[in-house]
């Protein structure tokens, strides 16, 4: 027997919103304008629609799709740094890969001492300076993208750990200064005692 279709579901199943699916270019200006500012206001989020020729809506939804997608990446990213991080400063270029894992990337030299010199004049790229330098050193953009990640994580681990090596510094430097401050105690001690016992010594022979 063939069941009947309830009113409601049909109407709910109409309801339902059929996906967006971006063009290359369109995904561009909004990963352009996403790097540039995660929270957009209402006004640029409908210059976005104008420009691309969407709703304003489908700009919102976007947006939040691509923060939570940003998230579940920074939580990913430690996990990403360890597994990298022991190959990124290799000079051989190899590729390796663990059953489902994504494949490691190592870097030649130069390849590494392009990478430096454009994370010294920009540690946050736009999405056309990482597809410029993935042109540049011949690999995907999204390796680039991994890459100026755990280069930020990294700086962030070495700056958390100055102030516990300056307070070692300060600390060591303080040892060493009580330490010259008893030598020199010490030594004046003596000179008294030598004084006196010349002094003790001159009475006596007169």
């Amino acid at each position: 027997m063939a069941q009947a279709v309830s009113p409601n579901n049909t109407t709910a199943a109409n309801r339902r919103r059929s996906r967006t699916k971006f063009t290359e270019d369109q995904l561009k200006i909004l990963i352009n304008a996403f790097n540039q500012k995660p929270y957009p206001s209402y006004a640029t989020k409908q210059r976005l629609a104008l420009e691309i020729n969407t709703e304003e809506s489908r700009i919102q939804i976007w947006f939040q799709n691509r923060r939570a997608r940003h998230r579940f990446q920074k939580r990913s990213e430690p996990e990403e740094h360890l597994e990298s991080s022991q190959d990124e400063d290799h000079p051989e270029e190899k590729i390796q890969s663990r059953g489902d894992r994504r494949c490691r990337t190592s870097y030649t030299s130069s390849q590494l001492h392009t990478l430096i010199e454009a994370f010294m004049n920009n540690p946050y790229p736009g999405i056309d300076s990482r597809q410029q330098l993935a042109i540049e050193i011949g690999v995907p953009e999204s390796r680039i993208q991994i890459w100026f990640q755990n280069r930020r994580s990294r700086c962030h681990v070495q700056r958390k750990r100055e102030p516990d090596e300056a307070l070692e510094q300060r600390q060591d430097q303080g040892k060493i200064s009580e330490v010259r401050v008893q030598g020199i105690e010490t030594t004046q001690n003596g000179t008294d005692l030598t004084s006196d016992s010349y002094s003790s010594g001159a009475r006596t022979r007169w």
